[in-house]
């Protein structure tokens, strides 16, 4: 049908902006990811009472970036079933200001016979601290620390600790580290897809309402966390260009091409945070088996129906 949602679609559908890569991103990323590859987890696994009967719970703190103590929890079914078979695994990530909240969260993927592990973003609101170094001011927030250099930017730090969660839990005794899920909403969403591009832990990726797409329009257009690098350039104008630059290493827009897995991707019309634009403006750039499902009267959230989508395509690529 031909009326005004259709074509919104459609358009976006065609949307190609130009890449903001920088010639050596993929140089870059290759050697950043040998670099962290020997890095040590210096992983704990703790086991935690709770009072639900089929559920398994570590509590487990790993190394990712830095020396910050990265906290999760790692969640087994335990209704009866073959300890022999090994489990797929949902990693997942949460969204701006989040954290990993409660084992009860996960239940439904539980339920499927998954296992699940789901970690705090550094610095926000988990239990997880934030030692990253900083030498320059920073706006609210977290987002602008480090944000002069590529190397010392707060989004490094997070890529580099979602990634070492997959190597974590691909690690562990109980998981089938073939049938690895990488998700999450919104930041998590981001992180997700970005491990998709970066990481060969995951054998499938579930982003919704991704963030860390088409930044420099982000950062232009969005009212949530890239307000805080509008605002730090507001106040330094001088490190436009620079601010710029070490976003472009992050953003997915410009890495979509080393997704090589099938992604199940949703997005909401009316979101203000990660809008439309940028999540197909990263989306379209996707060379593998890829999958997107647009909400046209939805904001900045993840609905009921998409959950559900999600775990019908999570259940078809890795439940046996």
């Amino acid at each position: 049908m031909n009326h005004a949602i259709s074509r919104r679609i459609e358009e976006l559908e065609q949307l190609s902006p130009p890449l903001t890569a920088q010639t050596d991103i993929d140089e870059y990323w290759d050697s950043t990811l040998a670099q962290f590859a020997t890095k040590p987890l210096n992983s704990k696994r703790i086991f935690v009472e709770t009072p639900f009967t089929y559920m398994e719970v570590y509590k487990v703190v790993y190394e990712g970036f830095d020396a910050t103590p990265i906290h999760g929890w790692f969640l087994l079914p335990s209704f009866p079933r073959d300890k022999k078979e090994k489990l797929p695994c949902v990693v997942l990530y949460h969204g701006y200001t989040g954290s990993k909240g409660y084992p009860e969260d996960y239940a439904s993927y539980l339920l499927m016979g998954m296992a699940v592990f789901a970690i705090d973003i550094r610095g926000q609101a988990g239990e997880t601290g934030n030692l990253l170094h900083q030498d320059f001011g920073t706006t609210r927030g977290w987002v602008t620390q480090g944000i002069l250099h590529r190397d010392t930017c707060y989004y490094k730090a997070i890529t580099i600790d979602a990634l070492k969660a997959l190597d974590w839990v691909s690690e562990q005794p109980e998981i089938d580290s073939s049938r690895i899920c990488a998700s999450g909403g919104s930041q998590g969403g981001g992180l997700a897809m970005i491990a998709a591009a970066l990481s060969d832990k995951p054998a499938i990726a579930v982003p919704h309402i991704p963030n860390m797409c088409y930044m420099d329009f982000g950062i232009l257009n969005s009212s949530s966390s890239l307000t805080e690098a509008a605002s730090f350039i507001e106040r330094f104008p001088e490190h436009l260009e620079t601010v710029l630059t070490t976003l472009s290493y992050y953003d997915i827009m410009n890495l979509a091409h080393r997704i090589r897995i099938p992604i199940f991707v949703t997005v909401g019309l009316k979101d203000p945070v990660t809008m439309p634009e940028t999540i197909y403006a990263a989306y379209n750039r996707v060379r593998s088996e890829k999958t997107i499902v647009p909400y046209p009267f939805t904001g900045h959230a993840v609905t009921g129906d998409q959950n559900r989508k999600a775990m019908e395509f999570i259940t078809s690529k890795l439940l046996k």
